[in-house]
């Protein structure tokens, strides 16, 4: 009977989250907005951290809640769903190009992060110096974002998405304060429920809490990042559905995987390096080489087809080793 508590902890919870991360977003955009702030700003840093907020609050609370493992799969696990699954889908779903000079200084951007990331886990310990190393990139990157957009050319196309996107506010700064208000209250509630939620169904099925932070609640994190990239993509904002998994993806690493290292340092598995951030670079590397190498920077159906592919033979292989009892 307690499973199935559990289970309607983690859909409800995955639903508050999800809504709360829509409202949380639109409020503080559409803030932003009133006050004149540039629509390639918003969607940079606003956009993107409002994206990976439910990640970070999953992951802090999880850690509040003795779980800090469950915060770094998360972490981790969203930035493979967000490459694997997100971009695997819409692109299969539209092929999308990459034309944006501001993007292609994400990649090394977010190349960048990883490699931190991993020297930091590389003694196999996520510690209070590590956590807050990892925030002050994130705080960094925030303002270094703002610099790059406030730089960028008029004909940037990732700018003109944006300014289609954003252009005009859609609430009056009292609506917005009220809808970002909402949102975070909601993704204080559905964050609360999801750990809760995953936590107890870890310990009935004797399941890791790394498992579990890498599958069920990094793919119900990343949902905001696919709902997001599919969107973006019909409406043919190419570079908006890229920037926001790159974006979201270099938030994950400095400040959800910060999370766990603040409030509650532990040592970390040893499949986390040598299983868990090899998934993570392949995928990243993989999406590199689409984006570098297609004709006009063109990521065609094949390339969508094989990161999803990837994606699921990792998911597969953490199912096996969850039925042998393998961790890593």
């Amino acid at each position: 009977m307690l499973t199935i508590y559990y289970i309607i902890a983690i859909i409800i919870g995955f639903a508050v989250l999800i809504w709360g991360a829509d409202r949380f977003v639109d409020g503080a955009a559409n803030i932003a907005r009133n006050f004149g702030v540039s629509p390639l700003v918003i969607g940079l840093t606003i956009v993107g951290f409002g994206t990976s907020a439910p990640e970070m609050l999953v992951s802090a609370l999880a850690a509040i809640d003795g779980a800090p493992a469950l915060g770094i799969g998360n972490a981790i696990g969203s930035n493979i769903a967000n490459i694997g699954m997100v971009l695997g889908i819409t692109i299969l779903i539209t092929p999308l190009t990459v034309n944006s000079a501001t993007l292609k200084r994400e990649f090394p951007m977010l190349a960048t992060v990883m490699a931190l990331a991993l020297c930091l886990l590389w003694d196999q310990h996520l510690g209070f110096s590590d956590g807050i190393i990892l925030f002050a990139g994130f705080i960094l990157t925030l303002f270094g974002m703002a610099y790059i957009a406030m730089r960028s050319t008029r004909d940037d196309p990732l700018e003109q998405e944006f300014e289609s996107e954003y252009a005009q506010p859609s609430m009056t700064t009292q609506q917005s304060i009220f809808s970002f208000v909402i949102g975070l209250t909601s993704l204080l509630i559905g964050s609360k429920a999801l750990v809760w939620g995953a936590t107890g169904v870890a310990t009935l099925l004797g399941v890791s809490e790394l498992i579990i932070g890498l599958t069920i609640v990094a793919i119900g994190t990343s949902l905001p990042e696919l709902a997001a990239s599919v969107i973006s993509a019909l409406k043919n904002e190419h570079d908006i559905a890229i920037g926001n998994v790159l974006g979201s993806n270099v938030f994950n690493i400095l400040a959800v995987l910060a999370m766990p290292g603040l409030i509650m340092p532990s040592e970390t598995e040893d499949a986390v390096l040598q299983r868990d951030f090899v998934a993570m670079v392949l995928l990243f590397i993989l999406l590199f080489l689409f984006a570098r190498f297609g004709k006009d920077g063109k990521i065609g159906r094949l390339a969508g087809l094989i990161m999803l592919l990837v994606y699921v033979t990792y998911n597969s292989l953490l199912a096996y080793q969850s039925t042998v009892g393998i961790t890593a």
